[in-house]
């Protein structure tokens, strides 16, 4: 998606860099959240827990996830701090 988002990123005061950070955080997530999640079939097969349990140990690592997503979008300078200093951004 990101060839399809990029030219409206561009258009608009977003950061390219600070997308990419976005939409990796939101991708990462999403691997992560039933029923899609890749990473849960991959634990799954890997260690032979079942899904149920996977997915109930999961759950407390959810808010910190959607936490660190809002501040990273609330406030781009967390990410684009370094960039910035490196004369990247």
């Amino acid at each position: 998606l990101t060839p399809v988002f990029l030219p409206i990123v561009e258009q608009t005061a977003i950061s390219p860099i600070h997308f990419g950070v976005v939409m990796i955080v939101t991708l990462m997530i999403g691997l992560l959240t039933p029923p899609f999640g890749v990473i849960l079939f991959v634990l799954n097969a890997v260690t032979g827990v079942s899904l149920e349990r996977i997915t109930r140990h999961m759950v407390p690592f959810y808010l910190p996830l959607l936490f660190t997503l809002l501040l990273i979008i609330v406030f781009p300078e967390l990410v684009l701090w370094l960039p910035r200093a490196m004369g990247l951004a």
